[in-house]
């Protein structure tokens, strides 16, 4: 009859058998080894992250060696002192032996099969040189050493031919998602809930065993990582045990904010002395060494050193991210803030391949919202080069379209091909043949004939007529054709790159009023467009061939590139369950035609001094008034942020605070101040020509600084009335030109 604690090891063996998924290439090497005749190599090196799954891998491998009758000790290395004689003492003790024994003496003269399992070993890193030179050469060529720990192999053994040969190193990764979802299936959680599981756990096994342990619970929820902070802390434990500073927990967060970290980076996010941790840390009489921070995160298990930078596997990132989100979401604000500022200044630093890396960088801030995350790939994309169109591309460039769009809009792309050659972007693989492209269609010099030939571009150009005509030196376009070779529009990392450079070309562009997006799929990405803030335009749908196009589009006159970054500034920090506001002002800005911007510049000039008034101008609402008013603000916020004077407070020195820049929008005072400026720079730009300082005399005298009378004003210029009107008509004239190209270039 079967003891009940005989029955209960059976029980316990035989659900950890149940749940124990994945591991198929590292169970089959193991069992491979110990069936062997002669034993392939003596020592089977496990590592990865804490928490991966290690321990559970080697109690299955124990597991295995029981079935088979094959002797072993399992040594758990937290539990012992890194000492020579308190491993020897473990192993007497775990051995049964008497203190007189030598186990090392035993170990040596067994013939039969054997195993050896330490887990935890990093924490006797102190002994891995005695192990490997003194203790482990000894042992019988019967037996098999396993070890297990977050770390590879130190240096030691890696140099060492003899080892090199009896090594085999085995780097424990996450299940794959076949792998975890069949464990969250065994775990009986609802496949509704499968999909967010996924997107957290990256397949890491503990964080898959803990939030099966919520749903254990019976409760009916809907997972998510910040109504789970009990989840996150475990894991956030097996990850790093302690932090030694403020400081390296901040370069730890930043870390986990950026997408690569360099030093350059850690620097310039850390080193703003206005947070309350860096202040503390300051306090504390600590140096500021970021290179010792950068070595710090290097050496951290779960840190991954790439071409560009160090990067945390995907669960660390989740892992540090929702504990920072939950336990202090004004510094994860702060961190983004920051991050925001150096890759804004990064932009204006670098060009080509490096301005890519900088704006995946920069949009990598927005990947904590599901609009976004699952809509780019975050990897490195290093093999992807950005050139520009070859004569020799244009067969693989067609054959693309004919493939995924059809022979008809192959030839509206050979077209435009043909006529706008210098506007193909070709996103090239490691062997330089096109792994992409993008075509952007600029409609602006397109003629009758070629819009004619594209359903598309016509389509565009109509709407443009109806609802958003083009002013003097305005230009719009359309990104008529975007595809990766092999994978069309999908998610991909060429479709990434496309987008990244749509992004490129909206910054730099001079001129540009407005963008259209056509997609195969228009629905599909609907979610991160709008995030975008581009809107859907059913009036420029098309179809060729029978295909239909999707189409959305943005006004850059009215919501410009300036004010969109602040937009999208405001949405880094949202999740999905959070609204976010895509306007940018109380109310639009205003795209005025030539005849509308004379009217109101004149209206400006006449009541110059009665700001109440100019409060209800146009042109507080114009473009060139709100890109003055959008980078004064950010420059005054920038200036408060690093804590020290700036000559742009004495010019706001009147304004009200502005510590959020939505706060800004609401008073019009600002802008009122920022129209009264341009005004008075425009008439005094005219002192510059020796034949215009007569209009500006009249102008001067007329509006700025006014006479009571356009007469007396006459007087004190001392001209005859009808001479001064015409200088001040001219006057006005040449003020509104100037004005006016500044707002239309």
């Amino acid at each position: 009859m079967t003891s009940p604690m005989t029955s209960l090891l059976q029980r316990l063996s035989a659900e950890r058998n149940r749940k124990f998924v994945g591991r198929e290439r590292e169970v089959e090497l193991f069992l491979d080894a110990i069936a062997s005749r002669e034993l392939p190599f003596h020592i089977l090196h496990v590592f990865g992250p804490g928490g991966v799954g290690k321990t559970t891998l080697m109690q299955q491998f124990l597991r295995f060696c029981e079935r088979s009758k094959i002797s072993t000790i399992y040594v758990e290395a937290r539990n012992i002192e890194a000492a020579p004689e308190s491993f020897v003492s473990t192993l007497r003790s775990l051995m049964g032996l008497n203190e007189s024994d030598s186990p090392l003496h035993v170990l040596a003269q067994r013939q039969e099969r054997n195993v050896i399992f330490i887990d935890t070993y990093e924490a006797i890193t102190q002994l891995d040189e005695w192990l490997r030179e003194v203790f482990l050469p000894h042992l019988s060529v019967n037996t098999l050493i396993v070890i297990a720990g977050r770390n590879p192999p130190l240096s030691g053994w890696c140099s060492d031919p003899g080892w090199q040969a009896l090594m085999q190193t085995l780097p424990l990764r996450n299940l794959t998602p076949e792998e975890s979802q069949t464990y969250l299936t065994t775990r009986d959680i609802p496949t509704t809930q499968h999909q967010a599981i996924l997107e957290f756990t990256h397949g890491h096994p503990l964080a898959l065993s803990l939030v099966a342990e919520v749903f254990a619970q019976g409760k009916e929820i809907s997972f998510q990582a910040e109504s789970a902070p009990n989840v996150v802390k475990t894991l956030l434990s097996r990850f790093i045990k302690e932090v030694p500073t403020p400081l390296h927990r901040m370069a730890l967060e930043a870390c986990a904010v950026i997408r690569l970290t360099t030093e350059a980076a850690l620097n310039q996010i850390l080193a703003v002395p206005q947070n309350t941790l860096a202040g503390e840390a300051h306090s504390l009489g600590e140096k500021l060494d970021v290179h010792d921070l950068f070595e710090w995160l290097r050496g951290l298990s779960f840190i991954e050193s790439g071409q560009l930078g160090l990067f945390p596997h995907d669960l660390a990132r989740e892992v540090l991210i929702a504990d920072l989100r939950w336990r202090n979401s004004e510094f994860y604000t702060e961190l983004h803030h920051r991050a925001r500022q150096y890759y804004t200044k990064r932009l204006g630093q670098t060009q080509g391949q490096e301005k890519h890396r900088v704006l995946l960088d920069y949009i990598f801030l927005h990947r904590d919202n599901s609009a976004i995350r699952s809509c780019f790939t975050w990897g490195e994309q290093s093999s992807l080069l950005t050139d520009s169109l070859r004569e020799t591309d244009k067969t693989a460039l067609l054959g693309m379209v004919a493939e995924y769009e059809g022979e008809e809009s192959a030839k509206i792309a050979a077209h435009w091909l043909k006529r706008q050659p210098q506007n193909v972007v070709v996103f090239r693989d490691l062997h330089s043949e096109p792994a992409g492209f993008a075509m952007m269609v600029a409609l602006q010099t397109a003629t009758v004939e070629d819009l004619s030939a594209d359903p598309g571009a016509l389509a565009s150009w109509q709407y443009l007529q109806t609802h958003a005509p083009l002013r003097p030196n305005e230009g719009a376009t359309i990104f008529r054709f975007w595809m990766a070779r092999d994978t069309y529009q999908a998610v991909s990392p060429t479709q990434s790159l496309i987008f990244i450079n749509f992004v490129q070309y909206f910054q730099k562009t001079p001129g540009l009023a407005y963008t259209f997006l056509p997609c195969a799929q228009a629905d599909s990405w609907t979610a991160m467009l709008n995030y975008f803030d581009l809107t859907r335009l059913s009036e420029t749908d098309f179809t060729v061939e029978g295909r239909h196009y999707g189409v959305y589009g943005h006004d850059w006159r009215i919501v410009s590139p300036a004010a969109w970054k602040e937009i999208l500034a405001r949405k880094e920090v949202t999740t999905a369950g959070e609204s976010v506001d895509n306007t940018p002002v109380d109310e639009p800005l205003l795209v005025l035609s030539q005849p509308e911007f004379v009217e109101a510049v004149q209206n400006a000039l006449r009541n110059f001094n009665s700001p109440d008034v100019l409060q209800n101008n146009p042109l507080v609402r114009s473009r060139s008034v709100q890109e003055v008013f959008w980078r004064l603000m950010s420059e005054q916020v920038a200036a408060k942020t690093n804590m020290s004077e700036n000559p742009l407070d004495t010019q706001l020195s009147e304004q009200p605070d502005c510590g959020h820049l939505r706060d800004a929008w609401v008073g019009q005072s600002q802008c009122v101040k920022v129209l009264q400026n341009l005004v008075k720079q425009a008439v005094e730009s005219l002192q510059s020509s020796p034949r215009d300082e007569k209009l500006y005399r009249a102008v001067y005298r007329t509006y700025l600084n006014p006479a009571p009378t356009q007469e007396q004003a006459a007087e004190l210029l001392d001209l005859p009335f009808s001479t001064y009107r015409r200088h001040l008509k001219a006057g006005m004239t040449r003020v509104t030109d100037i004005l006016w190209q500044r707002e239309i270039s």
